[in-house]
C-alpha cells in the first residue's frame, strides 16, 4: 500500500482511489481482453482480408476457368506468376507506370505532410487576425467534391500546357485541407507553449522553432499523414486518367488498359491490382511501427 500512499500524495486522492479499486480487482488479469474479444478481431481480420484473398484467387486462376466458373475454388491455381508476367511485359508500359506513380506518391506525399505541418503550427500556435475563420474556410473546402473542381482544373492544366505531363497531377495535390485539419488538431495538444518559448529565449526564430520544435513532435501524425496521402494518391484514378491519358499513365491508369472492349480477362486484370498493391502492403509492413506509434499518440492528450 506504500505506492498507493505515494500516489496520494503526488497525484491526489482521486488517483489513489482509482488505484485501490485497480488492486481490489486483480490488476493487470482484469484488464486483460476475453476471448470474445480474440473471435471478434479475428473475425474482422478475415473480413478485411478476404478481397484481396479473392483476387489472389482470381489473378492465379485463367480466363477459361473464370468463365466456366465466376466463383473460384478457395484454393489458389497455379497461373499466379504467369498472370504477373503477363502484365508486366505487356503493351501497357508497366515500368514507365510504375516510375510515374512512385514520383507522384512519393512527391506529393512529402509535400502534403511539410506544408500542412507547417499550416498546422501556425493555425495551433500563432495568433493573427482572421486566424480562426481562414481555418474555417480550409475545412469547408473539404465538403467540396473534387468532380466540381474537374472541369476549370483541367482548363488551368491547358494553359499552362501541363496535360499529359505529371505536374498536373503532382501540383494540385502539393497541400490538402484534411491534411492542414489534420495537423493543426494534433498539435493543438501535442505542442505545448512553452516549448515554444524556450526556444525563441534560446535564440530560435520562428523558422527555427518550428524545424527543431515542431516537427519532431509532429512525427507520428506526420507518419500518418504520410502513408495515407501515399495510399491516396498511389490509388487515384480519376484525375490521371482525365489529364494524363495513356501517352504518360500512372499505375491505376495503366493497369486499366488491361480490360479489352469485348472481352475482360479478369485473371489478368486481377494479377494487375495484386502487383499494384504489393508496394503499399510493403510500405504498410515497413512503417507499421510508426504508424501503431502514429495512432497511439493522437489518442492520448496532453
Amino acid at each position: 500500500m506504500d505506492s498507493v500512499a505515494s500516489i496520494e500524495q503526488f497525484a491526489g486522492k482521486g488517483a489513489a482511489r482509482a488505484a485501490r479499486r485497480r488492486l481490489k480487482g486483480g490488476g493487470g488479469d482484469a484488464a486483460r481482453p476475453r476471448w470474445w474479444n480474440y473471435v471478434l478481431l479475428s473475425g474482422f481480420i478475415l473480413i478485411s482480408i478476404y478481397p484481396l484473398y479473392f483476387a489472389v484467387l482470381l489473378a492465379s486462376s485463367d480466363a477459361g476457368t473464370i468463365a466456366r466458373n465466376p466463383i473460384p475454388s478457395l484454393i489458389p491455381q497455379g497461373n499466379l506468376l504467369r498472370n504477373i508476367r503477363a502484365v508486366i511485359t505487356s503493351d501497357i508500359n508497366f515500368w514507365g507506370a510504375l516510375g510515374n506513380s512512385v514520383i507522384v506518391a512519393v512527391i506529393t506525399s512529402a509535400s502534403v505532410v511539410f506544408f500542412s505541418t507547417l499550416a498546422g503550427f501556425s493555425f495551433s500556435k500563432l495568433r493573427f487576425r482572421g486566424q480562426r475563420g481562414l481555418l474555417a474556410f480550409v475545412i469547408a473546402t473539404m465538403a467540396v467534391p473534387v468532380q466540381l473542381g474537374v472541369i476549370p482544373l483541367f482548363i488551368v492544366m491547358a494553359k499552362l500546357d501541363w496535360v499529359g505531363d505529371l505536374k498536373a497531377v503532382i501540383v494540385p495535390g502539393l497541400v490538402t485541407a484534411f491534411g492542414v485539419f489534420w495537423m493543426t488538431q494534433y498539435l493543438e495538444d501535442a505542442l505545448p507553449f512553452e516549448l515554444i518559448e524556450a526556444a525563441r529565449v534560446d535564440g530560435c526564430n520562428l523558422w527555427q522553432a518550428f524545424a527543431h520544435v515542431a516537427l519532431p513532435a509532429a512525427r507520428g501524425a506526420a507518419a500518418m499523414l504520410f502513408l495515407f496521402t501515399f495510399v491516396g494518391s498511389w490509388t487515384n484514378f480519376f484525375w490521371p486518367y482525365i489529364v494524363l491519358g495513356a501517352e504518360n499513365p500512372t499505375l491505376p491508369v495503366a493497369l486499366q488498359q488491361l480490360q479489352a472492349s469485348f472481352f475482360k480477362d479478369y485473371s489478368l486484370i486481377m494479377a494487375g491490382v495484386i502487383v499494384s498493391v504489393i508496394p503499399l502492403l510493403i510500405l504498410f509492413v515497413v512503417a507499421g511501427r510508426q504508424l501503431v506509434n502514429g495512432i497511439m499518440q493522437g489518442a492520448v492528450k496532453g
